[in-house]
Order: C-alpha cells, then structure tokens, then sequence
C-alpha cells in the first residue's frame, strides 16, 4: 500500500514539473560521432573533396534546406523535424581542442573545458540552482545504466537505473535504517546511488519504489502504437519514457549510446554508421511517438565529445575531431532548422588544417535547454568559467 500522503506528493510534483515544462533528457553518444556525415553540408563543395568514398551523395540524403542534408538513415526524424520539434546545432563543441575521448567526454559532462579538478557534473549543478516548487521526489534525476554518468555526479541525489522491470528494494545498512523489507538485487546493483537517495530521502523512497513496482513495468505497453528497436538504447529511451508517464516526479533523465568510434569502415549511406544511426534515430523516434502529448513539457538534446576529422583516412574511416553537430528535440523548440553559423570546409577555414572549426560552445546550447527547462537556473553556477547572456545562446527554445 502507498501512503495517501506519498501519492499527492508525487502527483503533485509530477503535474508541477509539467505545468513548468520541467523534464530534460540527456543524450551522450560516447566514442564521437561524425556529424559531418549526420546532418551533412551538401552544399559546401569541400565536403565532397574531402570524402571521396564516405560522402553521403545527394541523390541519398535527406535534404533540410539545400545546404544540410539529414543522413538516410535518421529518416524517422524527418517527420519530426517537419513538425518543428526537432533542431540542430552545427559546428558546435568544446574550446578544449584535446583529441582524448576521456578528457573530452570528462570536460563535456562537468561542464568545465579544460579543467580536471571539477568534483560534480553540469547536470547535477543545474538541479543544486534550481529552486523546485515541491519536495523532489527520489525519482527526480535519473540514468539508465548500471553506473551514474559523470554528468549526474554531485550532491544532488540521483539514480542509476539498470533495468526498471527489476528496480525493487534490496539490503543494506541505509536500506535498513530506512525500514525497507530487504529482496535480491537492489543493493547491488544501485547501492552507490540509491544508498545517496536513501540517506536523503529515508522511508519515503522506499514507498517511491513500491509505487513505480505498482505500475507493473513488466507489462509496460508503448503508445500510439510505438515499437522501439531492440537494444541498450532502445530499451533505455524506453524506460525513460514509461518513468516520466508513470508520474513519479522525473525532472531529469540521462542516457548513452556508444560505438561512434569510426577509425575504419565508416561507410557512407549504409555501412557501419548507417546502422548506429538508423538506431540512435529510431529510439529517439519512438520515444517521441511514446510520450504523446507529454512530449510538449519535454526537450531532449544530444552530445557527443567531438567529431572526427573532415577528411577520411587510409582505412576508409575518420580520425578524432573537433566541431560536431548537436540535436534538440521537444515541444518548446523552435525546430526544422540547422542553427550556428558555418565556418566552412575550406583549408584555411579548417581547425588545425583537418577538422570543423567550432563556432558555438556547447556550453551555450546546454545552458539554453537548462535554462527554459528547470526554474531559473543560475548559468555561472552550472557553467563557471564562461559568461553567458541571453544573447549568447542559439535561440532554439521558445521562452
């Protein structure tokens, strides 16, 4: 049985949070994805000097504007982008220019470019500004994972999720001092974070967790007739979903897809990244259709921790970048167009001679989805170091 009190609770923190538009979704392709070859610069002549066997010819693509070209395989966000509720921003990036996938993927979910010593995630210093209208709930940021991201490390309490069939109440010390009736699994699998939640939330967790297994997420059926594709990321895209429908008071949620790594066999419209594309864009699809009209209290945006070079490799690949391109997705955006101001693929206009130049510091495009999103955020508080205005941002949610 779930306390009367718990339940108005979380009702009430859930409808709160969508009243204000308060569910971000966070999305890191881990290994740096080539979004040269995800929203491709048809129209830049030097895209196709430099990608002899690589390029995504334009009888292929999927052309937005007649200069950018959506990839083929990402065709079930055409439809999406159509309706004006998907955005991307090109030549986007990090100031650090480090070619390391862990330096870059550290600097890029603390927040901070270039500096090591960082202890919390950007994404966890968002909730610590926000001021909630209500008590959160243990719900109220998430990743779906067996390990909390970097992106979530920090003081405000948040849990990693494996699999939400099996998210029960387990043994530990903090589980229980809470009172919790101990079962297999809980403990170890999210003992790290859970146990951060349980010491802050007590027994009121524990009755969280009873109310999310009283949704039966065994049985969880997809609306609109959604079916997500098989896989980590399909399945986690959909575990997000059935969380924020199941009202527990998500304000946050975090999840990753790997395998952007294309030093050999990249391919050009089909091949290696044809695939991981044609599931990355797939789950995000689904999702979308899933939420349904929740979808207009949501905005999703996408990172990865660099590009790769502009022209190709001996193995048919690309190297480690620079400049990337990043999506947003959600009610409040202002969508069907490529923001950013292009810098060309000239070779004076190249980074270091070999890689897209970065003309919009990610930084920017997260401080606007935050800032929209949760209540009034301070940016120097979640981005210290940088300095930014409101007319610093790209302008790609509607206030």
């Amino acid at each position: 049985a779930i306390p009367s009190f718990l339940t108005r609770s979380v009702l009430a923190q859930a409808a709160d949070a969508r009243s204000q538009g308060k569910r971000l979704v966070v999305i890191f392709q881990r290994g740096a994805a080539d979004g040269l070859n995800i929203v491709i610069p048809h129209g830049d002549p030097g895209y196709y000097q430099l990608r002899s066997s690589i390029a995504v010819q334009p009888r292929d693509l999927i052309d937005l504007d007649g200069f950018y070209g959506l990839h083929p395989a990402m065709a079930s966000l055409k439809p999406i982008w159509d309706r004006g509720y998907l955005a991307a921003v090109h030549a986007c990036g990090s100031p650090d220019t480090t070619r390391s996938h862990f330096d870059a993927q550290d600097y890029m979910e603390s927040g901070t470019p270039g500096v090591k010593s960082t202890q919390d995630g950007w994404l966890n210093r968002a909730l610590q500004s926000e001021r909630p209208a209500a008590r959160p709930t243990a719900f109220r940021a998430i990743a779906l994972g067996t390990a909390l991201p970097r992106t979530l490390e920090g003081p405000i309490p948040a849990v990693a999720i494996g699999n939400v069939r099996d998210f029960s109440i387990g043994t530990g010390p903090a589980m229980a001092a809470a009172g919790g009736q101990p079962s297999d699994g809980f403990a170890s699998m999210y003992a790290s974070s859970v146990n951060a939640v349980l010491h802050g939330t007590g027994g009121e967790t524990f009755d969280a967790i009873r109310m999310l297994k009283s949704t039966d997420p065994a049985h969880y059926t997809p609306a609109n007739g959604v079916n997500y594709p098989k896989g980590p990321f399909g399945e986690s895209m959909k575990q997000i979903a059935q969380l924020m429908k199941a009202d527990l008071g998500v304000e946050v949620a975090f999840a990753e897809i790997g395998g952007w790594d294309t030093h050999q066999n990249q391919g050009g419209a089909t091949g290696q990244l044809a695939n991981r594309l044609r599931e990355f864009s797939d789950s995000l699809s689904a999702f979308w259709g899933d939420l349904g009209d929740q979808g207009g209290d949501v905005v999703l945006v996408t990172m990865s921790e660099f590009g790769r070079t502009a022209r190709q490799n001996g193995s048919g690949g690309t190297d480690h970048g620079h400049a990337n391109v990043m999506f947003l997705m959600g009610g409040p955006a202002r969508g069907g167009k490529v923001y950013g101001r292009w810098p060309g693929l000239g070779p004076d206009q190249l980074n270091e001679g070999r890689d897209l130049t970065v003309t919009t510091d990610f930084r920017a495009v997260l401080a606007e989805a935050t800032q929209r999103v949760l209540t009034q955020p301070r940016m120097e508080k979640v981005f210290p170091g940088i300095s930014l205005r409101s007319n610093d941002l790209p302008g790609i949610l509607k206030a």
